[in-house]
């Protein structure tokens, strides 16, 4: 007999979550419609589990989401997951103004220059990549990883958890030449870049907020590619074959990733395949450190996973302070308003 479930999913803050949580539990026998919503974090199964429980479901269905991250709760604990958020971020802004004390440091020293008023520097790219990959790249692209980990461990062979991260690397370098190419056709002047490194900012904001999971309507203006791009490439890591990891790494340039996104809409103004490729390979070559070290250390992914709230918080208020930074600096350079902050 088909039954109505419904829980509350915590550690779901992006499209990609979504398209995760939704695929994975669509992959149990026996369920026959698995749709979440991110406005409210809840997903709703319809299912056939027999004489089981809604308990013992919850267990069963949530044991499918744990390697990525995410738990299922009774809707009622919401309060619950309130509270937790609120502890989490008495942890999470103290270990954030460290960080944006010394990124101001580094940058008045001169030793990196992360801020500019005319363009996105490479190491600034890199940075918000590293920020990526502590956040929703983790639970995306770090899943997609622990998952292909875990199914060519039983076959002893190391070599496709290379490919991906190869295949990875060489789509950002390559694709975001290509959006560079597209740039150049539409020749933006000093003002067009300037508004779209405005919106750029507007972007990271809101993904900020949705990290920080304050406001649950924001999640709805989250820039995201359509669903069937994620559920696609999710599929094609079930095909058992030597190269498909490389061909998974190549597609995460693709995944319904808001800073992903807000990266290509930034390359396009620099109107030049070599800037446009530096640019985003700089971003993938900042998600590589954290998603290599999950190729290879399952106990590392626990940890993180185990703080993973805090760890969203602390780059929630970072994304937002660094966005606040461009917004200032580009409307300085604009004219609009005098140079506040002299970066």
């Amino acid at each position: 007999m088909i039954k109505t479930y419904q829980f509350f999913v915590q550690g779901m803050h992006c499209a990609s979550c979504v398209v995760l949580t939704e695929t994975e539990l669509k992959n149990v026998t026996e369920v026959k419609s698995a749709v979440a919503k991110l406005s409210n974090n809840i997903v709703t199964i319809e299912a056939n589990f027999d004489n089981l429980s809604d308990e013992e479901v919850r267990k069963l269905l949530s044991d499918k989401l744990t390697q990525y991250g995410y738990t299922l709760l009774n809707p009622k604990l919401e309060k619950a997951e309130d509270f937790i958020k609120k502890s989490e971020s008495k942890i999470a802004i103290p270990i954030a103004l460290v960080i944006i004390i010394l990124f101001v440091l580094i940058q008045k020293l001169g030793l990196v220059n992360l801020i500019n008023s005319q363009n996105m520097s490479y190491s600034l790219a890199f940075s918000i990549g590293l920020v990526a990959s502590l956040s929703t790249c983790m639970a995306v692209v770090g899943g997609l990883i622990l998952s292909l980990s875990a199914n060519y461990a039983l076959k002893a062979r190391r070599a496709p958890q290379y490919l991906f991260h190869v295949g990875r690397l060489i789509s950002f370098f390559v694709l975001g030449g290509v959006l560079g190419l597209v740039g150049q056709s539409f020749q933006f002047n000093f003002l067009a870049s300037s508004i779209l490194g405005l919106v750029v900012a507007l972007i990271m904001i809101i993904l900020g907020i949705n990290l920080l999971g304050v406001f649950q309507w924001t999640k709805r203006l989250e820039l995201t590619m359509p669903k069937i791009f994620g559920e696609n490439i999710l599929k094609i890591k079930k095909i058992n074959n030597y190269f498909i990891p490389f061909i998974i790494g190549a597609l995460t340039f693709f995944l319904p990733c808001g800073f992903t996104q807000s990266m290509q809409i930034y390359t396009l103004t620099t109107a030049s395949f070599l800037k446009g490729a530096l640019t985003m390979f700089s971003f993938a070559l900042g998600t590589f450190p954290i998603l290599a070290l999950l190729s290879f250390s399952s106990a590392l992914a626990i940890k993180l996973k185990n703080y993973s709230g805090i760890i969203f918080k602390t780059m929630g208020i970072v994304v937002i302070l660094f966005a606040l930074f461009n917004i200032i600096n580009n409307l300085a350079a604009l004219g609009i308003i005098p140079p506040i902050i002299n970066l």
